[in-house]
């Protein structure tokens, strides 16, 4: 793996990982641009060209980093002993904006996965795709305590219920940070809502103390 670009200081690195995999994920290796990757990380294309050797070694770095970042700083802090579906939703999304707020794209990664007209791009891909890859996405809802739920609930329904749910604030939250600088962005805001809409959700789907 390329070492210069990942040398560099934290704030220099991070404009040029996060422009590229705004880029990539956004228009593809294809059709992605190393004069808007470069402008948009607000530096000359010369310079960045200093830091890495080519367009597609460019998205191979992005993808083993970001690849490498949620492994270690999302899936593998979920802790999955906690059963309250809930709690566990709360958690990765307290995971998620922590991510997002560094790397506003890093949960658009799997865009990154798309076939290309590169052989050499899609066997690396098709390479890293053939590892065991970690997910939450089924995780979340696995032996959860089901006991919580109002009696004569569908269960399964309730999950997909809830992960609909879930990914309309997960979008709206993405929303909010992307159209925003982070710098100004209230944190205690987010989760205060983020608290807020777990209450109403339990409301709905959990049985009352009164009940």
């Amino acid at each position: 793996m390329p070492t210069k670009l990942l040398d560099l200081e934290p704030p220099r690195r991070n404009a040029i990982l996060n422009a590229a995999l705004k880029e990539f994920t956004l228009r593809g290796f294809d059709n992605a641009s190393t004069n808007v990757i470069a402008k948009e990380a607000g530096i000359s294309k010369a310079l960045m060209f200093h830091y890495i050797n080519s367009k597609q070694e460019l998205f191979l770095l992005v993808y083993n980093y970001f690849a490498e970042l949620l492994d270690k700083e999302y899936f593998t802090k979920m802790n999955f002993s906690e059963k309250d579906v809930f709690a566990r939703l709360r958690q990765s999304y307290l995971l998620q904006i922590d991510l997002i707020m560094q790397y506003p794209w890093i949960f658009e990664f799997n865009k990154l996965s798309t076939v290309t007209s590169s052989d050499e791009i899609n066997k690396a891909l098709e390479k890293r795709a053939n590892k065991k890859q970690s997910s939450c996405d089924h995780q979340i809802f696995d032996k959860i305590d089901v006991s919580k739920f109002r009696v004569g609930l569908n269960i399964d329904k309730c999950k997909q219920f809830i992960f609909w749910s879930n990914m309309g604030f997960t979008n709206q939250i993405l929303d909010d940070i992307r159209n925003s600088q982070t710098s100004k962005l209230d944190y205690k805001h987010i989760i205060t809502t983020l608290d807020e809409y777990f209450d109403e959700l339990r409301k709905i789907f959990y049985t009352s103390s009164n009940e």
